[in-house]
């Protein structure tokens, strides 16, 4: 069975690649010819994982499933949310990103904080939705030179190191990506 990740990293797509059981084969939005940068319109991470799904299935036709994630703060009435990776503007800079958070919190100790990665999936004319989150707290310093985004800033819950400083073998197991992964390659295989 091939399913259509609609992305155009292929690190994420052979990452992928590697969990999923042998009788499925994942393709990205490349491998289908779709050089298309679909918009993420919506205003929640449900919606925009939906939309990149839906597009490719109505445009080609084919079994597809999609993911957005973000951070979201508590004392920023869950912001930065879909707009993580363009919070300080379209260039998507990580460190802006991290400056303009901690210019917002203003100080705030301990401030909550969690992760959440939706992935949504059209298949054989069903749709599924599945969400992986990892709660935690923000620090005002950055550590670690591993992960990108706001991991140098993030301490999930139970950990005294970031997210950038645990590396990608232990935030790979624990992550909001990570657990959604699990949900959605856990459905598939029940399909098989």
């Amino acid at each position: 069975m091939k399913i259509i990740f609609a992305t155009h990293n292929h690190n994420k797509v052979k990452e992928l690649n590697q969990l999923v059981p042998k009788p499925i084969s994942l393709l990205s939005l490349d491998d289908i010819n779709c050089t298309k940068e679909i918009e993420e319109t919506g205003s929640t991470l449900e919606e925009n994982a939906k939309i990149k799904a839906d597009y490719v299935l109505k445009k080609y036709g084919l079994n597809c499933f999609s993911d957005d994630s973000g951070l979201e703060v508590d004392a920023l009435q869950g912001a930065p949310g879909v707009f993580s990776a363009r919070y300080a503007g379209p260039e998507k800079n990580n460190d802006a990103n991290i400056e303009k958070i901690w210019e917002e919190l203003g100080g705030i100790l301990n401030p909550k904080a969690c992760f959440r990665s939706v992935f949504h999936l059209n298949l054989n004319g069903k749709s599924y939705s599945f969400e992986g989150r990892v709660d935690g707290k923000l620090i005002y310093e950055k550590r670690g030179s591993g992960g990108f985004g706001y991991d140098p800033i993030f301490i999930p819950e139970g950990f005294e190191k970031t997210f950038a400083e645990l590396g990608d073998e232990v935030k790979n197991k624990i992550s909001h990506r990570a657990k959604a992964t699990m949900l959605l390659l856990e459905h598939l295989t029940v399909l098989l």
